[in-house]
């Protein structure tokens, strides 16, 4: 009786982190750049009670018998989809039509990498992210005071000409300005990275994620090369959520949860009435 009770727990327990996924997948409907997770379940061990055997005897049992122990929580996966493409008309919003991942540096000199193109230029001339965190690149119009190493190229800062109010960022990545233009060597060039295994990615939240063992190595390279994408300025990456979609799996955990619950109820009634058989 007690293993009812223990499986139909971790029923809930798994359901439970479920629907916090999704919670969070809808909280971000409207955050520019994100990607929806999805949790993967994957079955418990089985206890064999007894083997299927061939006719012996005259006996014969061609199934067996076992019991499964719940289930566990095996993974959340990112989708990385692309996200809806919406118009802004600000120059300095940029989108990835296709893979890739902008390369920002964190506040602890790491490198970080989103899907999120709303850049600005801060009080030094940088182009930034909207957490502040400067946009990295290793060709052009870079700024030399600092840099670091990522997979064996020197990363910089962008730094556009400012004395001019006209920046346009081209399908692959060039910042052109009316002293640089899209011909100039010297202009700065936006470069993207991406993985082998991007689903994992490590998410440390404002839609910023960082490299890992299992992620892979990182590539650099200009966008429309490689396998990366093109970028297209004046746009954004919206969420890449889908609310009804999300409502139907919402529904479909609660119920889950609903019914793993009832299922320790009914353990717990017959427990109830195991006990008075005694009196």
């Amino acid at each position: 009786m007690m293993r009812s009770l223990l499986t139909a727990s971790s029923g809930m327990l798994a359901q439970q982190t479920n629907i916090d996924v999704i919670s969070n997948n809808l909280a971000n409907v409207n955050t520019t750049g994100f990607k929806k997770s999805r949790v993967d379940f994957q079955s418990l061990l089985y206890q064999s009670i007894r083997k299927p055997v061939a006719s012996t005897e005259g006996f014969f049992n061609p199934t067996g018998i076992e019991v499964g122990h719940g289930v566990r929580i095996a993974g959340t996966l990112k989708d990385y989809s692309t996200g809806m493409l919406q118009e802004t008309g600000n120059d300095l919003d940029v989108c990835i039509e296709g893979s890739g991942f902008f390369m920002v540096e964190l506040p602890d000199g790491s490198v970080g990498y989103t899907r999120a193109g709303n850049f600005r230029i801060d009080a030094e001339g940088f182009l930034v992210n909207s957490n502040g965190y400067r946009l990295l690149s290793s060709q052009g119009n870079v700024n030399t005071t600092n840099s670091m190493t990522v997979n064996g190229k020197t990363m910089k800062y962008i730094q556009p000409d400012t004395d001019t109010n006209t920046i346009h960022i081209s399908t692959t990545g060039i910042v052109a300005t009316e002293k640089l233009d899209i011909s100039s060597a010297a202009a700065p060039v936006i470069e993207l990275a991406n993985f082998a295994n991007p689903a994992a990615l490590e998410a440390i939240g404002s839609t910023i994620y960082i490299g890992n063992e299992v992620s892979g190595n990182v590539t650099i390279d200009n966008p429309t090369q490689g396998n990366m994408g093109a970028l297209q300025a004046g746009f954004l990456e919206s969420s890449n959520v889908k609310i009804v979609e999300e409502m139907v799996k919402l529904i479909i955990a609660q119920r889950a949860y609903e019914i793993n619950s009832k299922s320790i109820q009914t353990s717990d009634e017959l427990l109830s009435m195991t006990n008075n058989l005694r009196r």
